[in-house]
C-alpha cells in the first residue's frame, strides 16, 4: 500500500458520502485491550482510544500496538481526576504529563483529549486549548461500566447508533470487549463504516480549544 501515512492507517473513507460511526474507548490501555485490538484488526475497522497516562506507563506495548495499528489515540489525563474540581496547575499537569508519556511511548503527538466523567467547562477547555488539544465528547454513552453485561452493552450501542455518531465505551470493561465482535458485525450489516474521530470529521482539522462533536 503506497502512500499510507502509517502502519495500519485507515483507507480513505468519505463520511460525507457514506454512513460513518466512531467507536471510542476510554480508560485504557488495559489487560482487555489486546483482545479488542484483535477484533478490530480482524474486522478491518478503526476506533479511537482515550488513554490514561498511568495506564500507558503500565502497558506501554499495548499503547504502542494501538497506535501502530492505525487507531486514533487521545489524552484522558494521567489519573482520571475530575478536571472541573481541579485547579489550573493540576489540570495542566494531568494533561501535559499524559501528552509526554503518550508521545514518548507511541511516537504520536496527541491533538485531542476527553475529560474524565465528561466533567468540563470553559476553563478546562481553554487550558486544554493552550496545550494544543481539542475536546472530544460523545453523542451517546453505553454506560458499559455500570451495565457489565455483553448483551445489554450491545443493545445500548445499537440503540445509540446514528450517522456520524460518537459512541463512548471502555476497553477496560471485559463485557464490552466480549460484545465487540457482534457489535461490529451488526453495525456493518446496518451499513456503517467504523472510523476514527478524525476520519469522522472528514479531514477537518481538530482545532485546539474547540469541543466536538
Amino acid at each position: 500500500m503506497s502512500g499510507a501515512p502509517e502502519a495500519g492507517a485507515q483507507a480513505k473513507v468519505d463520511c460525507a458520502k457514506v454512513k460513518c460511526i466512531a467507536l471510542t474507548f476510554d480508560d485504557g490501555p488495559g489487560e482487555q485491550t489486546p483482545a479488542l485490538l484483535d477484533v478490530l484488526k480482524k474486522e478491518k475497522v478503526k476506533a479511537t482510544f482515550f488513554l490514561m497516562g498511568k495506564h500507558v506507563e503500565e502497558f506501554p506495548a499495548i499503547a504502542r500496538r494501538t497506535a501502530a495499528e492505525g487507531h486514533a489515540v487521545g489524552n484522558h489525563t494521567y489519573g482520571h481526576q475530575s478536571l472541573t474540581s481541579s485547579n489550573d496547575s493540576e489540570i495542566l499537569d494531568e494533561l501535559r504529563v499524559t501528552q509526554t508519556i503518550i508521545e514518548e511511548t507511541t511516537g504520536r503527538r496527541v491533538t485531542m483529549f476527553r475529560p474524565p466523567y465528561g466533567h468540563t467547562d470553559e476553563r478546562v477547555l481553554r487550558l486544554a486549548g493552550e496545550q494544543g488539544l481539542a475536546q472530544v465528547m460523545w453523542t451517546g454513552t453505553t454506560l458499559d461500566w455500570k451495565l457489565r453485561d455483553a448483551k445489554r452493552i450491545k443493545a445500548a450501542v445499537l440503540r445509540l447508533a446514528g450517522r456520524d455518531g460518537v459512541i463512548l465505551m471502555h476497553d477496560v470493561v471485559p463485557q464490552t470487549v466480549k460484545a465487540m465482535p457482534s457489535i461490529v458485525k451488526e453495525l456493518k450489516k446496518r451499513g456503517y463504516h467504523l472510523v476514527t474521530v478524525p476520519t469522522l470529521l472528514d479531514g477537518r482539522r481538530l482545532e485546539a480549544g474547540v469541543s466536538y462533536p
